[in-house]
C-alpha cells in the first residue's frame, strides 16, 4: 500500500495547528488549567471573606479600650508592619479561630486608614 504525497505535509500541518491553538488558547483564549482554576477561586473566596468580615474588624477595633494607642502605632508603622499590629491586636481573628487571617487584616488596616 502506497501513501500519498500530500499525508505528511498535511499531518505536520495539523500538528502545528495544534500547537498554535494551543498556544493561543492558554495565552490569550481564557483557557486554564483545574489547578490554575482551583488557584483562583481559593484567591477569590479568601477575598470575599475577608471583604465580609472588615466591618467586624473595624467595629472591634472602636469596642477595644486599647485602640487609641494601636492606632497610633499603625499610623507610626512602615507599610509591612502595619498588618501585624492589625493581627496582634487581636481585630483580625474570626469568631472562633485560633489565629488571625492576614487577608483580613490586609483589608481592616486599609479600612482603618480610610476612616
Amino acid at each position: 500500500m502506497q501513501i500519498p504525497k500530500w499525508t505528511q505535509p498535511a499531518l505536520l500541518g495539523a500538528c502545528a495547528g495544534a500547537v498554535a491553538l494551543a498556544i493561543v488558547g492558554f495565552n490569550w483564549g481564557g483557557w486554564m488549567t483545574s489547578t490554575s482554576a482551583a488557584d483562583m477561586s481559593n484567591d477569590e473566596s479568601k477575598a470575599a471573606v475577608a471583604m465580609v468580615l472588615t466591618p467586624y474588624c473595624v467595629q472591634k477595633s472602636e469596642n477595644d479600650p486599647l485602640a487609641a494607642g494601636v492606632l497610633a502605632e499603625l499610623k507610626d508603622a512602615n507599610g509591612y508592619k502595619r498588618r501585624g499590629i492589625v493581627e496582634k491586636a487581636g481585630w483580625a481573628t474570626p469568631l472562633g479561630a485560633d489565629k488571625p487571617d492576614r487577608d483580613l487584616a490586609e483589608a481592616c488596616q486599609i479600612a482603618l486608614d480610610d476612616a
